[in-house]
This record gives C-alpha cells, sequence and structure tokens, in this order.
C-alpha cells in the first residue's frame, strides 16, 4: 500500500487545474492544463496517491472492466518507482493514455475511500503515471521473440481493435489491421475533440504498435475494398471490431428538416479540419447559430464544446430523463456506479441544460430548414417517458444535434458475403469466447457487446485475443480480463 496515514494526513481530493474557459473556448487543446507537466511539477500527485488505502478488498479492481492494479501502481508512484508504477499500468492496460483522459472512472466510484471522503484521483493518476512514463523513453516497442507463422486480420481500428491487434502481435502472429477511414484510431480519432484527446496520443501508440510488427492499413473498406470471404480465406483468424456506428434514428415529425444532424456528422469534420484533412463544401458549424444538443451523454457534452468553440450563438442540452441526484440514491449503494449529476468541462463552458424535456417535434420553415422544437415535459410514471399535456413550449434552433447514441454495427455486408449470424438487437451473435458464427471469425468490442465505453472495448480486445490466440494455437498465454457480454448463439 502507500501512505498508511495518507487518507488522514490528505483528506481532501484535489484534481489539477484547467486552463481558463476564456482561453480553452479560444482552440481545441486539451482543456487540463497540466498534462504536460512532468511529475516534479506535480508534488500534489504524489500526497493524493498516497490517499490509497490498505482497504483489504480493493473494489476499483472489481469494478474496472479492465482489472487494473490500482493499488499496485498508486503505491509505486507514492515510493517515486516510476518505472515500476508503468509497467504495472500497462499490464493490464494497453493504452492507459486513452482511458486517463475518457474513461467515466466507475473505478473511482467503488473506492472504499469514497463512502465518506472523496475517492483517490485514479484516472488523473493512470494519465500522469504513463505520461510522465513516455517522457521518460519507459514505454518502448515489445516484438515478439519468435513468429508463430499464423495471420490475423483486425477489421476496425478502435480501442477495441488495437487492443486485439497489440496483443496478437506480441504473441508472435502476424496482425493487419484494416480500417476504412484514411486514419487510423476509429472513434478515438473522428469522434472525439482534440479537446478532450489529443491525436498526437494516438499517433504517438499506433508508432509503437508498428514498431512491434502491426501492419496497419487505413482506407481499406472490407466488404467493398476487399470482400469478407476473401478476408476469412486469406487470414487464419479474423476479428470484427466495426463498432457500432449505426446512429439511432428519432421517429419525430420534422426529422428530415435541414439543418438537423447526428452527433457525428457534426464532430468528425471538425476533427478532420484540426488533422488538416479536406473538409467538403457545406458541413455543419454552429457559428452563430442557436444550437439545440439532444442527449445528456459525453457524445452531447462533446457537441456542447465543440459548438462554443465554433462561435455558437447560444446552446442548449435537452435530455428527456429527469436530473440525476447529485448524492447516491438508497437504490444505487456503494461500490456501484450511481447515476449522478454531473458537470463536464464543456458543461462548464457555457450553454444551458434542462431535464425531463421530451421533444415532440422539430419546426421549419418554407424553405425546409429547422427553427426550432415542440419539447414538453417528461412524464416518467411507468417509466414511459412520456410528454405530459399541456406543458408544451417552442425552443428555438439553427441546428439540432443528435446526441441519443447508436443501434450496432453496420452488419449488411457480413450477413451477406460470409452469412454470419446477427443478434435480435443488431450486434454480431457471438459465443463466450468470442467466436461468431463462422469458424474463425471473432467478435470484439462494440460490435458484439452494443454501444459501450472506451475501457470496455480495450478489456474486450484483449480477451477476444486470448480467444484467438487459443483457436490458433491451442492454449494461451494471454490475459483474458472479462466474459464477453454474450448473445448466445442459436443451438
Amino acid at each position: 500500500m502507500a501512505d498508511p496515514r495518507g487518507f488522514l494526513t490528505t483528506p481532501n481530493r484535489e484534481l489539477p487545474v484547467n486552463r481558463p474557459v476564456a482561453v480553452r473556448l479560444r482552440d481545441f487543446r486539451e482543456v487540463q492544463a497540466s498534462r504536460a507537466a512532468g511529475l516534479a511539477d506535480q508534488p500534489y500527485l504524489k500526497e493524493q496517491s498516497g490517499r490509497c488505502m490498505d482497504c483489504g478488498i480493493p473494489f476499483c479492481h472489481a469494478a474496472c472492466p479492465l482489472g487494473n492494479l490500482i493499488p499496485e501502481w498508486n503505491d509505486l508512484l507514492w515510493r517515486d518507482q516510476l518505472a515500476d508504477a508503468s509497467n504495472r499500468l500497462h499490464a493490464t492496460n494497453n493504452f492507459p493514455e486513452f482511458t486517463g483522459r475518457v474513461c467515466p472512472a466507475p473505478c473511482e466510484s467503488a473506492c472504499v475511500l469514497s463512502i465518506n471522503q472523496g475517492a483517490t484521483t485514479i484516472r488523473n493518476i493512470e494519465s500522469s503515471i504513463v505520461e510522465a512514463a513516455f517522457e521518460a523513453g519507459l514505454v518502448q516497442p515489445l516484438p515478439p521473440a519468435r513468429l508463430t507463422g499464423s495471420t490475423v486480420a483486425v477489421v476496425g481500428s478502435g480501442p477495441a481493435g488495437l487492443a486485439a491487434a497489440q496483443q496478437l502481435t506480441r504473441a508472435g502472429h502476424t496482425v493487419v489491421v484494416y480500417e476504412k477511414d484514411a486514419r487510423i484510431g476509429g472513434l478515438l480519432r473522428y469522434g472525439i475533440p482534440d479537446f478532450k484527446l489529443d491525436k498526437a496520443v494516438i499517433d504517438r501508440r499506433l508508432a509503437q504498435l508498428e514498431a512491434e510488427g502491426t501492419r496497419l492499413r487505413p482506407g481499406t473498406n472490407i466488404g467493398v475494398d476487399i470482400t469478407w470471404d476473401a478476408l476469412r480465406r486469406r487470414f487464419d483468424a479474423v476479428v470484427v471490431a466495426v463498432g457500432a456506428g449505426v446512429p439511432r434514428v428519432l421517429p419525430i415529425p420534422g426529422y428530415s428538416l435541414k439543418g438537423i444532424h447526428t452527433a457525428m456528422e457534426f464532430l468528425r469534420p471538425m476533427n478532420d479540419m484540426m488533422a488538416g484533412e479536406p473538409t467538403q463544401a457545406g458541413v455543419p458549424h454552429a457559428g452563430g447559430k442557436h444550437v439545440v444538443v439532444l442527449g445528456g451523454g459525453d457524445t452531447g457534452s462533446d457537441c456542447v464544446g465543440t459548438a462554443l468553440r465554433q462561435g455558437a450563438a447560444s446552446v442548449t442540452s435537452l435530455t428527456i430523463e429527469p436530473r440525476p441526484p447529485s448524492e447516491r440514491s438508497a437504490g444505487q449503494p456503494w461500490p456501484t456506479d450511481p447515476v449522478l449529476f454531473k458537470v463536464s468541462t464543456s458543461h462548464e463552458e457555457g450553454g444551458t441544460r434542462e431535464y425531463a424535456a421530451a421533444t415532440m417535434e422539430f419546426l421549419g420553415d418554407a424553405d425546409g430548414a429547422v427553427v426550432g422544437l415542440r419539447v414538453a415535459d417528461t412524464n416518467t410514471a411507468g417509466g414511459s417517458f412520456a410528454p405530459t399535456p399541456g406543458t408544451e413550449r417552442f425552443v428555438r434552433a439553427d441546428m439540432v444535434l443528435l446526441a441519443v447514441g447508436y443501434t450496432g454495427p453496420d452488419v449488411t455486408a457480413l450477413t451477406e458475403q460470409i452469412a454470419v449470424a446477427v443478434a435480435p438487437g443488431g450486434t454480431v451473435q457471438r459465443s463466450e469466447n468470442f467466436a461468431s458464427s463462422v469458424p474463425g471469425v471473432f467478435v470484439a468490442g462494440d460490435a458484439g457487446r452494443g454501444q459501450s465505453l472506451v475501457v470496455w472495448a480495450i478489456a474486450e480486445g484483449r480477451a477476444c485475443a486470448a480467444a484467438v490466440d487459443r483457436f490458433l494455437r491451442g492454449t494461451t498465454e494471454l490475459p483474458a480480463p472479462i466474459e464477453p457480454t454474450t448473445r448466445a448463439l442459436a443451438p
């Protein structure tokens, strides 16, 4: 453990300082001011890691899908043993720099200290360790000692695909990652704004993967450029990690009006622009517009922050659910991960938030452009989320951004070309060992799980890699942190 009295001598939870709102709204640089600072310039980190208790049973382990060795690397950071802390961190997580930035940290909700104090700042400590390790040159390629002769194709380069690829490469297999987009990274690159995840962080890790022997093939659309059947015949195993990118459609009158866009239609062009990639004329831009964001999750928050940086006249977030409580309810006791009211860095920057607001209709002008929404209070009786009669009101909007989630992956080519089985919910069916209905084809991440978190994607990529390794060699030494959320195959 770390400091035996740390939680007593340092009772307060302390987080890093973010750049001032007025400053960060002028650019898309990462919000956190101290991200690039070394450990010596952040002395409070040692005190914060010292707050990790000798709690007997570290519930943070169970709460983390990766099973991160949190008390161990807290202790090692407190003892100034950076190399060992980095090794412990990477033992369970291929990409702690990603989760250290975008994970909602369910581990902190399960921290024993959080019963009556602020939880250990696990996510920030994780991020600080990996950044210091990169700065010190401790994160190096780990190529395999020998090759097995087996080949694996990984389709999709999001966190699940990249985690699976790195694990399989290190096991000695020859791995090729195919990505339909022009650059590797999946939703990490195209869906998360730079102010949350600088894309240089992705490129830095990709350099490690390539140095280890993983072959990256962007701009290759499997199902079009190469058929799924041809891919299956060419490789000994295939990992489907295409994410869950089909957006949910709202069956609301006026849905087809001009000015209504899905979140990715809005976020991606901005990421392209920041990367210096060409963007088409007429892409959605919030400058000078009254923007309404439907959806109160992380993606909705990303839309808010991006719209404010683009110079929106106003930004209003509408959420159909009631406002969550600020503290745990009796139905969500410790160590569960409760649904709480949270203020993201984007919400700190401006805009308004309305809860229990049911959108009934999109209203347009004579030219077919959206001008507003007809909204009513949500009636949550019986969990129906129906609009309450007599509470209708008008909300002005020149642009509406739909951040209401995704229904699953695009499985059209998969089903047509190799007849893979699909679950009733639209995800790719898989067994307890991540295998699809087609021999040699495995499924990892959102493609099989449904829309989820980056930390779950990495965990599934690692576990799927172990299953593929076992399929190819009959045994495996790769860790498998989880069992899949199974979409059971028909008998």
